[in-house]
């Protein structure tokens, strides 16, 4: 067991992210020989999670094995499988999967969540912004976050396809500065390193061109379980990329991968091209057609400009039809237009509490999502 004050110093620019996402594939996760999960490479992984939050990091995993595990139980075999065997086999695996985290967590007092996505729930905004807040309370309350696709309800035509990619967009739904992607191989490479002697290891990434996305085709063949190969982890790169979160692509098949990279082990980071922050800030703002407009008092424009939250307070009329989630413009009572933002009511529901403080938001529409229309860090100003 990680002794109670091991902390973990990671390279730039993972020392300094707050927040991680680390991606784990089947390979990793499942033995290859007994098909069960493989304890002691998880107990790793979670002594190195552990260590990463005692110094104040949110570390949430995107695990594969599910499918692996159940396959296995129920003696499915061969590698075509029909969509509802996959399904079945996940449905059986997926409890496996998260007895075995729950278990290495528990020993060192660490609690851990189940979050099952599809691909909707990162692309309705709605629903993300659901998941978003389910996720943001389990980091409040010291869970450690364990995604996986929910493979049991999906359908072929909207499936991720690949953990890669599940892992780059929860990366963007929870904002982390960091994925971590590990893999069979240490990072990318200009050739197959297992066919070609001459290949040369690639440090660093600044960014993403057909070149490098020409390099990642055939560099990393999947060794086991898996369904991901390089170039679905240079597409997890840009996705994740697009949103100001750098990737790392390391090295996993060895006990304690994460403090294998604080000790100097060999990684491929591809650099984001911006922050987080000003990455989701250029999101809202490139809205193409806002869903709908408030029209704000003088002083709530002031408000805005100082640094503060939209309040319903504010707000003297409200346009057009929108749903919680959706973004919106936001105008002055000349019309101009300063700001846009994802709002936290709909449009129906501010007619109602425009005006009003926020201590009678719950008594006129009888529940509350908080005391603010758009919180500060869900708007932009154009």
């Amino acid at each position: 067991m990680a002794a109670k004050t091991e902390v973990l110093t990671l390279p730039e620019p993972l020392l300094k992210a707050r927040r991680l996402t680390v991606k784990i594939g089947s390979a990793l996760v499942v033995n290859a020989e007994t098909g069960e999960a493989d304890i002691d490479w998880m107990r790793g992984m979670a002594q190195d999670v552990a260590a990463l939050m005692r110094e104040g990091k949110q570390v949430m995993i995107v695990s594969s094995g599910a499918g692996a595990l159940g396959r296995r139980y129920l003696g499915l075999t061969g590698s075509r499988l029909r969509l509802d065997q996959k399904q079945a086999a996940a449905a059986v695996g997926q409890p496996r999967l998260m007895q075995a985290w729950e278990g290495v967590f528990n020993e060192l007092g660490l609690k851990t969540a189940q979050v099952l996505l599809t691909r909707e729930d990162t692309e309705k905004r709605r629903r993300w912004l659901n998941a978003r807040a389910t996720i943001e309370t389990l980091f409040d309350l010291g869970c450690v976050p364990i995604v996986n696709e929910n493979d049991t309800v999906v359908t072929e035509e909207i499936r991720y396809g690949d953990n890669d990619r599940l892992a780059a967009r929860a990366a963007q739904l929870v904002q982390s500065e960091a994925l971590i992607l590990l893999s069979d191989i240490d990072g990318l490479y200009t050739a197959d390193p297992r066919k070609n002697p001459e290949a040369r290891h690639i440090p660093l990434v600044e960014k993403l061109d057909a070149e490098i996305e020409a390099m990642a085709g055939g560099a990393n063949v999947s060794a086991g379980v898996g369904t991901g190969g390089m170039a679905t982890k240079i597409a997890a790169a840009r996705i994740a990329g697009s949103a100001g979160c750098s990737t790392t692509i390391a090295y996993g098949a060895m006990l304690r991968p994460l403090s294998a990279l604080a000790s100097g082990a060999k990684f491929t980071l591809i650099r984001a091209q911006s922050s987080v922050t000003a990455a989701y800030k250029a999101w809202i703002a490139g809205t193409v057609v806002p869903a709908g407009e408030v029209v704000l008092d003088d002083g709530a424009v002031a408000a805005l400009k100082s640094g503060k939250s939209l309040l319903p307070s504010g707000i003297v009329e409200v346009h057009g039809s929108f749903d919680k989630g959706d973004s919106i413009s936001i105008l002055g009572v000349n019309g101009c237009e300063h700001a846009r933002g994802i709002v936290a009511y709909g449009a129906d529901e501010i007619r109602l509490i425009k005006g009003r403080p926020s201590k009678e938001i719950e008594g006129l529409l009888g529940y509350t999502a908080g005391d603010v229309i758009i919180h500060r860090d869900n708007m932009a100003f154009i």
